[in-house]
């Protein structure tokens, strides 16, 4: 199967990160989670996380990760989109001791899995078991969801 086009997209970052090793998860969690679907995700800083989380829903806050999905009726272009806070990212890869890349890796995933369905608020549990199983799977540390329900 040949490579979905998922996009990654870097804005203005203060953190050195492994651009190529972020593309290549990018990839892989489109071929493999996503079943070949392609998604777009922008990795950038904090002011432009909570401008995001401002304009679209109406949080005054920056936070880790957002997720909009495309709406667009199957089969849809793209699963839509990932915005991703490399400043928090760092943060949490420092606390959590494991690579900026990997914490990238993480966030990107349970925006993915946000962009298929999943919401973690809602489901009983359901995306932390499906985040958890796909982050053993890939070899990722603890997801977000595990570590917000341990």
């Amino acid at each position: 199967m040949p490579d979905p086009a998922t996009t990654v997209l870097f804005g203005r970052i203060r953190r050195r990160l492994n651009r190529s090793r972020v593309r290549a998860l990018a990839r892989e969690l489109s071929r493999r989670v996503a079943g070949g679907r392609a998604f777009t995700c922008l990795v950038t800083g904090d002011a432009e996380l909570r401008r995001l989380n401002r304009q679209f829903l109406d949080r005054d806050y920056p936070t880790d990760v957002l997720a909009f999905p495309s709406g667009g009726l199957p089969p849809a272009p793209s699963l839509g989109d990932i915005a991703i806070s490399a400043s928090r990212a760092a943060a949490q890869a420092r606390r959590l001791g494991h690579p900026l890349e990997e914490e990238v890796g993480i966030l990107m995933l349970h925006g993915l899995l946000h962009l298929l369905g999943f919401d973690h608020e809602r489901d009983g549990g359901r995306m932390a078991r499906v985040e958890a199983r796909w982050r053993r799977v890939l070899g990722l540390p603890a997801g977000l969801t595990e570590r917000m329900h341990p």
